[in-house]
């Protein structure tokens, strides 16, 4: 496996409105996206966590189809999503810690 880095647009995750905004990178937050939205449709419960983006500390928040979600996406155009990183945040959100967003991983 390699990793892929991208640099690009942040994108925010609002989560309840009582919070600043979580900044999440647009293509990350794409993936995270379409796992949560199948998760809250089945009405699923489950937690999401992340380290900072400005690497220091580390933040989870549990995930409810009552509470208020929205993504923004500072890029137009949405990215072309790989199966395998969308596969693999799935199979996390299923376990006990939840979602566990991290870098996306590529075959090598």
């Amino acid at each position: 496996m390699a990793w892929r880095v991208y640099v690009d647009a942040m994108g925010t995750l609002i989560y309840d409105s009582n919070e600043p905004p979580i900044v999440i990178e647009d293509r990350a937050l794409a993936h995270l996206k379409v796992v949560v939205l199948a998760k809250l449709r089945r009405h699923e419960c489950f937690a999401v966590s992340w380290r900072h983006p400005d690497g220091h500390g580390r933040s989870t928040i549990w995930l409810h189809p009552a509470i208020p979600l929205r993504f923004v996406f500072n890029e137009p155009e949405p990215p072309e999503l790989n199966r395998q990183w969308l596969a693999e945040l799935a199979e996390t959100a299923s376990v006990l810690g939840g979602i566990r967003l991290g870098e996306e991983q590529i075959a090598a």
